[in-house]
């Protein structure tokens, strides 16, 4: 199957509309090898005939919505990037708890974005229930998120490979997850409970109108998917739902200097956080 460039920016460009997602040209194969998949799927021959499906006769967005699934990576384990963590857990966390607690306000929200298969809200969630004291007296609320509908049936099933819990603590490994097989993690109920996920995109403004009040919100190796406008857009409106002195944590890559100049930078244990 031949993609022809003017084909190729013409999808490009439809989907950046709908997802904030940017795809350059160098992503033309990437592209090219699942939207085939998806053409055969439902017998397309010609580019051009599939995209005008996309545009016109795909109201709901289910065609389109088969093939952002093939198209977004979900790169994940348990407790990546642990020294973040590490800085959450042991430095953020805790101001926030003690600030809230001082306040006599015992709740703690978490929006946790591109949540993909589950496994950094459940480590978010092992991390709480851990880390706060008395936890039974507090109310804890963790809203995961992905614009990948088959990631999220993987994320509530919670059922894991032994890659993905490689860098599990073994105490926590041997408190927060069930093996019925071997190579295979179950993840514990308790835990499950934590989690709400949901199907969301972070450009529909309309779905994220209600959320607000968080103590901390993870967007981890998202915004690298998006171009400079759709990261402003993204981070302003993380900005509004954060709490006053809540926090925003990004992949160890990303920075937020070029796109916010709204939030307080500091530095923990050789770490950049940002906080409302």
């Amino acid at each position: 199957m031949e993609l022809p460039l003017e084909y190729f920016i013409k999808l490009r460009n439809l989907i950046y509309e709908r997802t904030g997602i940017r795809y350059e040209e160098n992503k033309i194969y990437y592209i090219k090898k699942r939207l085939h998949q998806r053409m055969e799927a439902g017998g397309f021959d010609r580019v051009e005939d599939y995209i005008r499906h996309l545009k016109i006769f795909d109201p709901k967005g289910r065609e389109f919505q088969q093939l952002i699934n093939l198209l977004t990576v979900n790169e994940t384990y348990f407790f990546r990037e642990f020294s973040q963590l590490q800085v959450f857990a042991e430095s953020c966390l805790q101001e926030v708890i003690k600030n809230k607690a001082q306040a006599n306000n015992r709740t703690i929200k978490v929006f946790c974005a591109g949540c993909s298969t589950g496994e950094e809200p459940y480590t978010l969630a092992i991390i709480l229930r851990e880390m706060i004291e008395y936890y039974s007296s507090w109310e804890v609320l963790i809203k995961a998120i992905d614009i990948d509908e088959n990631v999220l049936g993987a994320a509530r099933r919670g059922v894991y490979d032994q890659r993905s819990v490689k860098d599990v603590p073994p105490t926590y490994l041997q408190r927060y997850f069930a093996s019925p097989a071997k190579g295979e993690y179950v993840i514990d109920q308790s835990i499950k409970d934590m989690v709400i996920f949901e199907h969301l995109n972070l450009m529909d403004r309309r779905a994220l109108r209600f959320e607000e009040d968080y103590d901390f919100v993870f967007c981890r190796n998202v915004l690298i998917y998006f171009d400079d406008i759709s990261r402003k857009q993204v981070v302003d409106k993380f900005y509004s739902m954060l709490r006053k002195g809540g926090y925003i944590f990004l992949g160890h890559a990303e920075s937020l200097s070029r796109i916010s100049s709204a939030f307080k930078i500091r530095r923990v244990s050789n770490h950049i956080v940002y906080r409302r």
